[in-house]
């Protein structure tokens, strides 16, 4: 059964995979991982991922989707981050999809080494809550509004249906430093 949470779609999905600069020997987080497809996305790029969720419906679909792609660097975990990350390696980069005890996990990936993150927000009090909160812990880098239009036919001719925003918070380290 498909998760009832929405998937990321696949342009900003892009954006977000290049804010992160994943690289070969990397450990990356996807937590709040839904269908699975920002893990399976990132599983090429990656040493190893950790796809994270709370609904163990979200987990069997998502393991589900990765063994039909073929990702077989891919641990799912079950259970609330930040806590379900305990006694696993810290991720060098994280992508946040859930928007639960967000300030926890943020603080808790950044205490832990977390070079990267990104979190991705459809409601503005989860935008605020993750930029504040990268601002007291001094790991803000930048936020990104990301609006997407798909055409559709119409009376012969193209229209553009616009989908909802999504924000885009990015914290830690600079990977061209």
């Amino acid at each position: 059964m498909k998760p009832t949470a929405g998937s990321t779609s696949d342009e900003v999905l892009a954006v977000a995979l290049q804010k992160l600069a994943l690289s070969p020997g990397g450990i990356f987080a996807d937590i709040g991982c839904g269908s699975g497809k920002v893990s399976i996305a990132a599983a090429p790029f990656v040493r190893e991922v950790y796809a994270i969720d709370r609904r163990p419906e979200s987990i069997a679909y998502a393991r589900e989707q990765a063994g039909a792609a073929g990702a077989a660097n891919i641990r799912f975990l079950e259970g609330e981050a930040p806590g379900v990350l305990d006694g696993h390696p810290a991720p060098d980069r994280a992508f946040i999809g859930g928007s639960r005890q967000i300030s926890a996990v943020i603080a808790a990936l950044a205490a832990a080494g977390t070079g990267r993150m990104v979190v991705s927000c459809v409601r503005i009090e989860t935008l605020g809550e993750a930029v504040s909160t990268m601002r007291r812990l001094g790991i803000f880098r930048e936020s990104l509004l990301v609006q997407v239009a798909r055409s559709r036919d119409l009376a012969g001719g193209t229209m553009f249906v616009p989908g909802n925003p999504v924000y885009l918070v990015v914290g830690g380290e600079d990977p061209c430093s």
